[in-house]
């Protein structure tokens, strides 16, 4: 077989398994924008009726948030912080990418803002570079075969698999940076308190927790070797074009000693303060990679195989993936198609992808439906 035959038979393969997931691999007319830049067409040129499009952004703009402006109501909400806030948040925003044009903007989009549990399909992110460079095997692989830092030490989490860390099923038993893994208690966790329950076994129950994700968040520090942010920076900020604006904060108590060093984990989440701070322009680059297969101009940021996996349901959990939140059973993103997916933060702060109309909406502070909105945009498209 000769090399370009070789070649073409790789590419139509990495079609087939994108086509699987309703994505299309990226072709080389795809545009991808540059750094400090994003071309923009006026829908016209696309195919899209302004009207319409219009109409959508208006439903956008008269659908904001009741969370406080001061975030004066983040700990009767999450419970006592354990790491900073800003004195204040953005008012709604957001944009929309048709073809990878930028068709539609609203409000301050340049704001630096804490985009709480979208952070979440960043960490998945940094879990699929994780995979790239056989810093971890298969995913049904136990963390404790990588991480000895005696996280993982009870019988009980032993068991835990990167897998069930992706797909929020680990059941992972424990405290961290003083939030205990069980959720009970007012103080500590506010309106998000839980009842007391059994635990399953490792695998067996979907339970959304921000306790387990930090834990998922330390565990990618250990078996990188860095912290985090920099592994994200490096290997998918800086490819994909991101501004040098967003940044990941933790915790005041979140730091541990690697290789002799002080350095700070990261959280999932903006629940107790800190988390990823970040303005809709960088949200929507991250969108766009995801949406064009974890690929950016040429270069696959994140494994086919693994976006494939990420976007597909898990056994117990409310059509959820990989930290992303999916369509397949059209409930969680009602009226879209079932191949759409999300990543949603608290606020509401939202990254909308809709492979089949080659589609990335960000929407911020928001308290209407991101699915209507998105319904909206797509109703535009001739």
């Amino acid at each position: 077989m000769t090399f370009i035959t070789r070649r073409a038979a790789l590419v139509l393969g990495l079609g087939a398994l994108l086509a699987s997931t309703g994505l299309q691999a990226a072709q080389p007319s795809s545009y991808f924008p540059p750094a400090g830049e994003w071309a923009r067409k006026a829908p016209a040129e696309l195919g899209m009726d302004p009207s319409a499009l219009a109409t959508a952004v208006h439903y956008a703009q008269d659908h904001e948030t009741e969370r406080a402006l001061d975030f004066s109501d983040q700990e009767a909400t999450f419970g006592s912080r354990l790491g900073s806030l800003p004195t204040r948040r953005a008012r709604t925003n957001g944009l929309v990418i048709y073809k990878g044009y930028v068709v539609a903007e609203f409000g301050d989009t340049s704001f630096v803002d804490p985009t709480y549990s979208v952070a979440k399909s960043m960490l998945s992110t940094v879990a699929g570079v994780a995979q790239r460079d056989a810093r971890i095997g298969k995913l049904d692989e136990p963390v404790s075969k990588r991480v000895e830092d005696g996280g993982y030490a009870s019988a009980r989490n032993a068991l835990v698999t990167w897998k069930q860390h992706l797909q929020q099923e680990s059941e992972w038993e424990g405290s961290l940076w003083g939030k205990n893994a069980d959720f009970v208690g007012k103080e500590q966790f506010g309106a998000g308190e839980r009842k007391p329950r059994t635990l399953g076994a490792p695998g067996s129950h979907y339970e959304y927790n921000d306790v387990r994700i930090n834990r998922f968040a330390l565990s990618l520090l250990r078996v990188f070797e860095k912290p985090v942010p920099e592994v994200f920076q490096e290997q998918v900020m800086d490819v994909i074009g991101a501004s040098n604006t967003w940044k990941w904060v933790p915790y005041t108590n979140s730091y541990v000693e690697l290789n002799g060093k002080q350095v700070a984990s990261v959280s999932g989440g903006t629940r107790w303060g800190g988390g990823m701070w970040i303005n809709s322009w960088d949200m929507a680059r991250f969108g766009y990679l995801w949406l064009r297969g974890g690929a950016w101009n040429g270069r696959q940021v994140v494994p086919a195989s693994y976006v494939k996996e990420a976007l597909t349901p898990s056994a117990h959990g409310p059509d959820y993936g990989y930290l992303w939140w999916l369509n397949t059973k059209g409930k969680n993103l009602p009226g879209l198609p079932a191949t759409a997916f999300a990543a949603l933060g608290a606020g509401s702060n939202t990254i909308l992808v809709s492979p089949e109309h080659d589609l990335v909406i960000v929407w911020r502070w928001h308290g209407g439906n991101v699915a209507e909105f998105g319904k909206r945009v797509i109703s535009a498209i001739r």
